[in-house]
């Protein structure tokens, strides 16, 4: 297939070009170049329209979609709590056939959104990795499943250090058969010497922390280290949060893991602060974005972008450069997931998004990087393709 007259935000640095040829071969882009001609291939005029990467969403919990808006008032820990949260009790109670159907709208929310990719904490065990593969069934996107065996210990088991019995030990090779890597709750649900097990698993490493100043200080009460430090302890792939990371804890951070993804709009709807990215771009972090848990908040990256840019403005008085964001959820996360996605360029996977240059929402768009990040919208979207394939919409 060979795109003409397009636009496109290409490489790692989402240099705009203003019209070029896009040549799509085995799901990848072959070539990009204005001297592509065509022979026997699909050729699509795509004048107007602006190729994006395709968006990835860092960080979700899609699997409790059901639960919207529940318990909207009560506090972080009463909703979300990995052992008490109401989140684990309508996840319990609701019938598995519910559960799939609401993580399939989901799917489908945010594939219609830009979003090609999402990387998904799934509770629940072997079973709840099962649930989530019965969802996307027939739904093109791409997941990357983190899967978690439910075990927690008790702060006398974290002081003591117990370490993780042979049973879940079991249980957490079987896991890994199943999923991507894990998605682990938190340093304050486990000892060290449990974390020490997480660390020496062979596949991608996830961990909440400093989301909460009530879990950082929980973490020093309990053991007398920083809650990132801790998690450190399971040789994590990334960390998710670090709301209130200090600048220490971002400098070991920045040196030893493939970055951090940080989940605005979920903070904010939870009243615990806003990560501080100029702190973590100083200090050389590569970022990320997620949605993180959509019982609290939309899949929607558009609109994490968009809060991104504004609050930080509001809070800092200075504005974080919009092309910056728009790498968190697309170059940053592919660095991150260690996969040839989230750019357009030669060699990567044909994930893109096709947006109207004259949507009335994005018309005149004389700064491309800044219209998208607050101004686009799923009604900007012509059309989504993965692997160079249309997914939604049509050119």
């Amino acid at each position: 297939m060979i795109l003409k007259n397009i636009s496109i935000l290409y490489g790692n640095d989402l240099r705009l070009i203003e019209s070029t040829n896009v040549k799509i071969l085995q799901q990848k882009f072959q070539k990009i170049n204005p001297q592509i001609t065509s022979s026997n291939e699909k050729t699509l005029n795509c004048k107007g329209l602006l190729l994006i990467p395709g968006l990835i969403n860092s960080h979700t919990h899609i699997g409790d979609s059901v639960g919207k808006d529940v318990s909207i008032n009560s506090s972080v820990d009463s909703k979300i709590h990995p052992v008490f949260g109401v989140k684990q009790k309508i996840l319990s109670e609701t019938p598995k056939k519910e559960l799939i159907r609401f993580m399939r709208r989901s799917a489908i929310s945010m594939l219609k959104k830009g979003i090609t990719t999402f990387v998904d904490f799934r509770e629940g065990g072997i079973n709840g990795i099962q649930l989530l593969k019965q969802a996307l069934k027939g739904i093109p996107i791409r997941s990357i499943i983190l899967g978690r065996i439910e075990y927690y210990q008790t702060k006398n088991e974290i002081k003591k250090n117990i370490a993780m019995p042979e049973l879940y030990q079991s249980e957490l090779k079987s896991l890994l058969r199943n999923c991507d890597g894990i998605g682990i709750s938190g340093a304050n649900e486990n000892s060290n010497a449990c974390m020490k097990t997480y660390s020496k698993t062979k596949k991608l490493r996830a961990i909440h922390a400093a989301e909460t100043v009530e879990s950082y200080l929980a973490s020093k009460k309990i053991t007398g280290r920083s809650e990132p430090k801790r998690a450190m302890l399971t040789n994590p792939t990334f960390l998710v949060h670090m709301t209130f990371a200090s600048k220490n804890d971002l400098r070991e951070v920045s040196k030893k893991i493939r970055g951090i993804v940080v989940c605005p709009r979920a903070n904010g709807a939870l009243a615990e602060g806003i990560p501080d990215i100029e702190l973590m771009e100083k200090i050389n972090c590569n970022l990320a974005i997620g949605t993180d848990n959509v019982m609290i908040n939309s899949p929607n990256l558009f609109r994490e972008m968009d809060y991104l840019w504004k609050v930080s403005m509001g809070l800092n008085k200075k504005r974080i450069e919009p092309k910056k964001i728009l790498k968190m959820t697309t170059v940053n996360a592919g660095n991150i997931l260690n996969k040839k996605i989230g750019s357009i360029k030669e060699g990567f996977l044909a994930d893109c998004v096709f947006l109207e240059k004259a949507s009335i929402d994005l018309e005149p768009l004389s700064n491309p990087h800044a219209a998208i990040v607050h101004r686009a919208s799923e009604n900007s979207i012509k059309a989504v393709m993965i692997g160079g394939e249309f997914v939604h919409g049509k050119i």
